[in-house]
């Protein structure tokens, strides 16, 4: 392997697949890791994205996982570090995203960082520290109905200081528009008043790639997936199509979504009403068979079998927010999640182990389970098929496997038609 530039972790498996999927398109040859490699990665690439299962994990364990990626990346001599987190800030007040941020940081022994989840490809931008989804607040997306990570406040500045035992400042929006030295001066500003963490503003595409620069020299780089467009050009690359090419794509078509989010609901109901062979799961029946002793994923993989020949199937325990609510009254949210997660990653297994050979899963949560159950190590990163979600490549249960991890709020309402089309 030659001289990693870029080590990333991310905290969770669609984010990290966001990420790679930016860096690729602007020219760097990516491979993904699936947790921490136990070994130097044979590929030669320009980029590695450890993808992370740890968004949502008890903060310790979230430090713990994001210093030995640290650790393992160092060990590959890269030269700078990328902490990637959702577009939407998912977090809670005590973390993951400021405790970890501070870990890196002191691991680095780097005394400043930026702080930015804008991705103005996918409707997200921060302006005066506020986030947008689309035209409106964080607090009012539907991000504040989230089940393990609700929203409430869209200012980051104030999310982040609420995480963060460092003082937390702002770049804004008037300071990116003049470019990259005057995000430098006001770095070397903020850090004479004693700011260690910058919220920074962008609304476009022009705004990262305006900051680009600025962020060569930081050892630590904290964002969503959308800064990932302007660093490669601080090593540099410049977009080629040759860095996204995948082997031919082929087999039995299927989705699994265990996301609950409006974007993926609408996704789900689009592909019923075209026409498409859909199960949903209940997390109550769930639950029910498991104390019955009855088996869901039999149950699933029975329906699923006999159709696959006809065209792409749909797995999916995607409901309402009033519905998840609901469930999670009676089950609770962790074992309500973690019992979905389960049952969608067994299903998945079995999907492959039936010739699946396209899968589409849609949910963070969800992706990292299914991942795991199909013992993938690594991805290489492909063509895009929305903004924040490619085709990836892998080696699952001794099988290629074109597989795509979709981040729950990403995606038009057709991708899970569109997909397969984009591999045809």
């Amino acid at each position: 392997m030659g001289k990693l530039l870029l080590g990333c972790i991310a905290d969770d498996f669609t984010g990290a697949t966001d990420l790679a999927n930016n860096l690729v398109r602007a020219g760097m040859r990516v491979v993904q890791a699936i947790g921490v490699p136990e070994g130097p990665l044979a590929a030669d690439v320009d980029a590695v994205v450890v993808a992370l299962k740890s968004r949502t994990n008890p903060v310790h364990e979230a430090v713990a996982q994001s210093l030995a990626a640290l650790r393992w990346l160092q060990g590959q001599g890269a030269h700078q570090i990328y902490f990637k987190y959702c577009s939407t800030f998912d977090s809670t007040p005590a973390g993951n995203i400021g405790p970890v941020t501070e870990a890196l940081m002191d691991a680095l022994g780097t005394e400043f960082t930026i702080a930015t989840p804008a991705f103005p490809d996918n409707k997200r931008t921060v302006f005066k520290g506020y986030l947008f989804v689309g035209d409106v607040l964080l607090s009012e997306s539907g991000m504040q109905n989230h089940p393990l990570t609700s929203m409430t406040d869209p200012n980051l500045v104030r999310v982040m200081q609420a995480q963060c035992r460092r003082k937390v400042g702002l770049i804004d929006h008037a300071v990116v528009a003049r470019g990259a030295a005057a995000v430098t001066e006001r770095i070397a500003q903020l850090k004479a008043e004693g700011v260690s963490i910058a919220i920074v503003d962008a609304v476009s595409n022009d705004d990262l790639l305006r900051m680009g620069p600025a962020l060569a020299a930081l050892p630590l780089v904290t964002a969503g997936s959308g800064v990932a467009i302007a660093l490669p050009a601080n090593f540099g690359f410049a977009p080629s199509p040759a860095a996204s090419v995948l082997p031919f794509g082929s087999g039995l078509r299927a989705v699994v979504s265990g996301s609950c989010s409006l974007a993926t609901n609408r996704q789900v109901q689009d592909f019923i009403a075209r026409g498409g062979a859909a199960l949903a799961i209940d997390p109550l029946q769930i639950a029910k068979a498991e104390a019955d002793g009855a088996d869901v994923v039999a149950e699933a993989l029975a329906w699923a079998t006999p159709l696959l020949a006809r065209g792409p199937v749909l797995v999916y325990s995607t409901a309402d927010s009033g519905a998840v609510k609901s469930v999670q009254s009676r089950l609770g949210a962790q074992e309500a999640g973690a019992m979905v997660e389960r049952t969608i990653a067994a299903i998945a297994r079995g999907l492959v182990e039936r010739g699946v050979r396209q899968l589409v899963v849609a949910g963070g949560e969800t992706s990292g389970a299914c991942v795991q159950a199909l013992g993938i190590t690594q991805m290489q990163i492909g063509p895009q098929i929305d903004p924040g979600v490619p085709w990836c490549h892998a080696q699952a249960l001794g099988a290629g496997l074109h597989i795509t991890l979709k981040s729950g709020n990403f995606g038009g309402d057709d991708f899970f038609t569109r997909a397969f089309e984009v591999l045809a």
